[in-house]
């Protein structure tokens, strides 16, 4: 899998196949093919390991921190820190997961399993927190701040700023707002508003 990711960063991912690949990583092609079928497997492979370094480097947040928002900004920062190795490879693979037909896009259903597993990682953010906020809303809520983490990632495949400081600088303003949204979703006057929004995020997922 780093051989793959390797060539895929200096060749391009059509460009590279599954026989370049094996040479390089000194096995045969027979033998790479019976543990991965195919250079999208390499890839969702990647995605599996990305995901389980994530939940490494997110453990102590949650488990330390009960603030709704500094839960949410050490997990996304967690993201950012055991991204950066591979932020060469993904601005380069970018345009292929944004593909609504390929099966890399983090949307389709061969991404479902490391899909899950990240909005697992926010529903974690939300269960452990020890805010207030609308119980509707607190259901709904892990799979929204999955899709405000796809906001961080597209942003950051485009960050060219030195140590990705642009992205964090995001993270710290866009928390903050989204804390206060969630604060106020408890209040009565706000409550027939939140529930005409889970209404359209419902609707959306259909």
């Amino acid at each position: 899998m780093e051989t793959a990711l390797r060539l895929f960063r200096e060749r391009g991912f059509e460009a590279t196949t599954m026989r370049a690949i094996a040479a390089e990583a000194n096995v045969s092609v027979g033998n790479a093919y019976y543990y991965f079928a195919s250079k999208e497997q390499l890839i969702q492979a990647y995605y599996d390991r990305a995901q389980a370094e994530h939940e490494a480097a997110s453990a102590e947040v949650l488990a330390t921190e009960g603030a709704f928002a500094a839960r949410l900004s050490g997990v996304l920062c967690a993201w950012v820190r055991v991204s950066e190795p591979y932020h060469e490879f993904a601005v380069k693979f970018f345009k292929h997961a944004a593909e609504p037909s390929n099966p890399l896009n983090p949307f389709s259903a061969d991404s479902a399993p490391a899909r899950e597993s990240s909005v697992a990682i926010y529903r974690q953010v939300v269960d452990g927190c020890t805010d207030r906020m609308d119980a509707e809303l607190r259901a709904e809520l892990p799979e929204l701040l999955w899709l405000l983490s796809m906001g961080v990632v597209l942003f950051w495949v485009h960050d060219q700023s030195a140590g990705c400081a642009r992205t964090y600088r995001l993270i710290d303003r866009t928390v903050p707002l989204v804390d206060r949204l969630v604060g106020l979703s408890y209040l009565p006057g706000l409550r027939g508003v939140t529930r005409d929004f889970i209404e359209v995020v419902r609707e959306l997922r259909e």
